[in-house]
């Protein structure tokens, strides 16, 4: 396999996607596919897969694919999902709330282990198994456990300061629905901003413009009706039947 190192931010981007259609393939039973058939599932070109897959080396097989299971284990391998990494969430609203209830952390590589809010009466209510504790017990429970790192969902005013701050516990990195692009500049820190609102705004241009899009070809395919008047022409007269003549008075 070859090293990541330069591999584009959009090729990046995509290794989620394809395990999780490589997982659900994995579920139903299916042991091969090939590039043509997976990129029709996942509705982008078989060129594209086969590009992105040899940034690491490839793994298919001329004439017979891809292991499905292999190539599972090789994107997960690629992705770190083995490395359970252990995170902390600070916010404990309801975003806070929902992600560490609903995520599965364990298969994407990481395991809660803190759940923390300054808000005073919520301290000691249980998340996901865990006790909320207060931001007051950052520093020490962080020189104790050595989480790696940090889900933020906390108000977009404090999260530069917030992020600072855990950056010198020893934070690595950082998963923030603050609302605030998240800037950390130190080396070896990352971070993935996350705009849910972002998303809505997509959908609703597309469908927007899907709408739009629609109408004008009902409108293009509406057949052509003329607005000139119609002119009616007087009828032509009936001859008088051969042999006989009008009668007079």
């Amino acid at each position: 396999m070859s090293n990541s190192k330069g591999v584009s931010h959009s090729v990046i981007r995509r290794l989620p996607r394809y395990y999780r259609f490589l997982s659900d393939l994995l579920r139903s039973g299916v042991t091969r596919i090939s590039s043509r058939k997976l990129s029709e599932l996942m509705g982008i070109t078989a060129s594209q897969i086969r590009q992105d897959l040899n940034c690491f080396g490839g793994f298919g097989q001329q004439g017979y694919g891809y292991n499905v299971e292999q190539l599972h284990e090789e994107i997960a391998h690629i992705l770190g999902l083995n490395r359970d990494y252990k995170a902390i969430l600070l916010g404990a609203g309801n975003l806070g709330r929902a992600i560490a209830t609903h995520m599965s952390f364990e298969t994407k590589g990481f395991r809660l282990i803190g759940v923390f809010d300054n808000n005073s009466e919520i301290i000691g209510e249980t998340v996901r198994d865990l006790q909320i504790r207060h931001t007051d017990e950052l520093s020490s429970f962080c020189a104790s456990e050595k989480p790696e790192a940090a889900i933020l969902c906390i108000p977009k005013g404090s999260a530069q300061r917030i992020a600072d701050y855990l950056v010198s516990l020893g934070i690595k990195g950082f998963w923030n629905f603050s609302h605030y692009d998240l800037s950390v500049n130190y080396p070896g820190i990352t971070v993935e901003n996350v705009h849910l609102g972002d998303s809505l705004m997509t959908l609703c241009f597309k469908v927007f413009h899907v709408s739009e899009e629609a109408a004008l070809s009902q409108e293009e395919a509406a057949p052509c009706v003329s607005s000139a008047p119609v002119v009616r022409r007087p009828a032509a007269p009936v001859p008088e039947p051969a042999g006989e003549q009008a009668s007079g008075v």
